[in-house]
């Protein structure tokens, strides 16, 4: 009974209740349980599919040993995001601001041509991508320490591969909240940690939907977006590099999460072990039971042999 009332307890009654995290500090570092905490990085694209082989396999190899680069006790989530934007609100931003010169004949056009390019392209998809690595510590001050380094690491490798990488703070980690859930209204998001004190609400409050709706075991919905979360756990022996890119390439709005949890050498040698010794196992007991049906393992050697 006292199991049951704290399950009824921590169930969520609000929009605000259900978004997973307990705070988002300024700097960018989220809390999302009481010893778990997060921060995140934008990275842009690099001219990977124009690349020559040779600078391919060198992009490649520094991936993969970026992702190496992360021990066991950090969890690592890569996420690629294809969203709407409201169109007059994301101009604002191909404004070119004139200056005391001749050239802002010049810079005005050039805003008018990709202005013209961005109504043109992606049917208004805008489409970034993130990577959010998390901890466990005793607390905020042992977290933010810790996060720091593990930030100017994930900075140089990004560097190393040629791609461009940039830190979020706690505004700008809000405002992709923000937009996700938001979709059906596309309204613009105004918020600083001022209005926090002065208004006594919280961050959730500026980025919460007007609801959520899970009863349906097939789609949920989220405002008045309706939406639906597939796993794809891929068992192929062979992955062409191209996948994300068609997967990516889908207009429409789409969230892709890669999560990589890094496991200690030790424990991976010993489940690789185990996995091994359940395999050989396996064999064993279905070639007696060949035996038993009378088949002739020798004949079969023999035969195989020749």
């Amino acid at each position: 009974m006292i199991k049951a009332e704290n399950q009824k307890k921590r169930k969520p009654f609000t929009a605000q209740d259900t978004i997973p995290y307990k705070e988002i500090y300024k700097d960018g570092i989220c809390r999302t349980d009481d010893n778990y905490y997060s921060k995140m990085v934008q990275f842009y694209d690099i001219n990977y599919q124009l690349a020559q082989n040779d600078d391919k396999a060198a992009i490649f190899e520094n991936y993969c040993e970026f992702l190496n680069s992360f021990d066991s006790s950090v969890e690592v989530q890569i996420t690629f995001l294809n969203q709407q934007v409201n169109f007059d609100e994301y101009a604002k931003n191909i404004d070119i601001p004139e200056q005391d010169d001749c050239f802002n004949d010049i810079r005005k056009e050039y805003s008018d041509m990709l202005k013209m390019q961005l109504s043109k392209g992606n049917n208004g998809l805008v489409k970034t991508k993130y990577i959010t690595f998390s901890i466990k510590a005793d607390n905020l001050r042992n977290a933010k320490s810790r996060l720091e380094r593990i930030e100017a690491s994930v900075l140089n490798n990004f560097k190393v591969m040629g791609a461009m990488a940039e830190p979020l703070n706690g505004v700008e980690r809000l405002k992709i909240l923000h937009d996700v859930m938001n979709m059906d209204t596309k309204e613009s998001f105004h918020f600083h940690y001022g209005m926090v004190a002065k208004t006594g609400l919280q961050t959730k409050d500026f980025i919460a939907p007007t609801g959520f709706d899970f009863r349906n075991d097939s789609y949920f919905r989220m405002g008045q977006t309706f939406g639906c979360v597939s796993y794809l756990q891929i068992t192929s022996p062979e992955l062409t590099d191209k996948l994300l890119a068609d997967l990516l390439d889908l207009e429409e709005n789409l969230i892709i999460n890669m999560h990589l949890r890094p496991i200690d050498p030790k424990a991976a040698i010993k489940s690789l072990k185990s996995t091994l010794s359940n395999i050989q196992k396996m064999k064993i007991e279905e070639q007696k039971k060949a035996v038993r049906s009378g088949y002739d393992m020798g004949a079969t050697r023999s035969l195989i042999t020749a």
